[in-house]
């Protein structure tokens, strides 16, 4: 993890205070998606873009919470940009353009159709293999999500070998 992202997290962290469960979520979205993206050797731009979106992919769900006292995806798409925007805005680590891109992986993550961009596409499937876990959901759904969600190598094979193997 580079500094900037040892800064966000910690950030995070505390945007999140008292919240073990969803501070470890998107540690575990970070990693995933770390992994996948470094494994199907994006370039490290796109990288730190994705990195930094994964770290602040759900900034959305406390806002949700206390406006509409619920956090579906589609909320969080409306809510999330706005709050990662301040949030990354207050470090001085981003340009313009990363602040922008994260946003808008940010108000996407929880779209499904027409998934462009290898960074979308990998912050889906990281914060789909943390959700399938978290959410403990059945072994057809996962069949489901497999083929009609994930598409690099690696992430399927991360799927693969948590879910499918025995």
């Amino acid at each position: 993890m580079n500094r900037k992202h040892a800064q966000l997290t910690a950030l995070m962290t505390a945007y999140n205070a008292g919240d073990p469960k969803r501070i470890q979520h998107f540690i575990k979205v970070f990693q995933l998606a770390s992994v996948i993206g470094t494994l199907e050797q994006v370039d490290e731009e796109t990288l730190f873009v994705l990195e930094t979106a994964a770290i602040v992919h759900d900034i959305g769900i406390r806002i949700c919470e206390q406006k509409y006292h619920m956090c579906d995806g589609k909320h969080q798409e409306l809510e999330g940009p706005a709050e990662a925007r301040k949030l990354l805005a207050t470090t001085g680590n981003y340009t313009e353009e990363q602040i922008e891109r994260v946003c808008w992986l940010v108000g996407h993550h929880h779209t499904y159709k027409d998934i462009e961009g290898i960074d979308y596409q990998i912050l889906v499937e990281a914060d789909f293999l943390v959700n399938i876990y978290e959410d403990e959901l059945p072994a057809e759904n996962i069949r489901i999500i497999k083929q009609c969600i994930f598409r690099t190598p690696t992430g399927i094979r991360l799927l693969e070998d948590m879910y499918e193997k025995k």
